[in-house]
């Protein structure tokens, strides 16, 4: 197992390597001057200066090598637009409020979505399982900011029982949670659909295997069954969504984040963009390229942690 997460590491070094260089050659491929953009009324001399202190006056090789020795060290650079912080601190500032709401949303549908999910599954072509299909076909159809421009319309206007844009950045997980009411809710109800096809399509697979057939024949509890072989191995294509699931809703939603003024860093990301900080659009870039591959490593060892299948290999 040793030996396999050593060479996990090389590919997410290598992946990541990779990521870094494309993110460079883009930024630098894009026309126009975030300098003269951010600063079009100043100086050509103190255009210049600018410049050299972001080391945009060197020839772009040394810029990328000069941005890799930075990386190596932990250092993401300045902000284009933001002089006074480096993309570490707007990262660091606005990822906490993403995870907050992306956590709170991963949560809900992932419990919601499995039970309903194993409960369509087991009880097939009943009243459950087409409400859980009904479900489904919704979530995988309507967009998260229609759903989240409904929940604003409903309980804050018309019921006005929950504010429609706000965050409470005290720091504090628990305080200010009715401003994390709706923006979950409309990132969950597109997470808890994916978890509820996925399961309910592995129950039934799972129901049809022959170890549960022989299980039945042998007399033995439903319980046990229930739990012990349909659940754990209906179990592991949801490790595979999660890990998805876990990159998307920890990086944060960018609509969303935008819908409900929410200062997470998808809401950091597109002003970067917009605002042409080629700083901040390569730092959230690497920073999500990183969640993800960490996503997709505790996804491998909670395969092997689940299915003895690979521990066997």
């Amino acid at each position: 197992m040793g030996r396999y997460i050593g060479k996990r590491l090389i590919y997410m070094a290598a992946t990541l390597f990779v990521i870094i260089t494309l993110t460079f050659i883009s930024m630098k491929a894009i026309p126009g001057d975030p300098i003269a953009a951010k600063y079009d009324k100043a100086t050509p001399e103190i255009r210049n200066r600018i410049e050299a202190i972001y080391g945009l006056d060197k020839p772009k090789t040394e810029q990328y090598l000069v941005y890799l020795k930075n990386i190596l060290t932990g250092n993401l650079g300045l902000s284009i637009t933001q002089p006074s912080k480096t993309a570490n601190d707007i990262v660091e500032e606005s990822f906490p409020a993403s995870a907050r709401l992306g956590i709170t949303a991963l949560i809900c549908g992932l419990l919601i979505g499995v039970a309903g999910g194993f409960l369509a599954g087991m009880k097939r072509n009943t009243v459950w399982d087409y409400v859980v299909i009904l479900i489904v076909t919704l979530g995988a159809s309507i967009p998260n900011f229609v759903v989240a421009s409904v929940l604003q319309y409903t309980f804050s206007y018309r019921i006005p029982i929950l504010p429609p844009i706000g965050w409470d950045s005290s720091g504090n997980w628990f305080s200010g949670m009715r401003y994390v009411i709706l923006p979950a809710t409309a990132l969950t109800f597109s997470t808890l659909a994916v978890y509820a096809k996925y399961m309910r399509e592995a129950v039934l697979d799972v129901l049809d295997e022959e170890y549960i057939l022989l299980a039945r024949a042998k007399g033995l509890p439903r319980r046990t069954i229930l739990w012990k072989y349909v659940l754990r191995n209906a179990v592991l294509p949801i490790v595979t969504v999660s890990a998805q699931q876990v990159a998307m809703l920890l990086t944060g939603s960018v609509v969303i984040e935008s819908i409900f003024s929410i200062p997470g860093i998808g809401k950091y990301f597109v002003n970067s963009v917009t605002q042409r900080d080629y700083t901040v659009i390569m730092a959230v870039t690497i920073f999500y390229s990183l969640i993800f591959m960490i996503s997709m490593l505790v996804m491998d060892l909670l395969y092997y942690r689940i299915d003895p299948r690979m521990r066997k290999q």
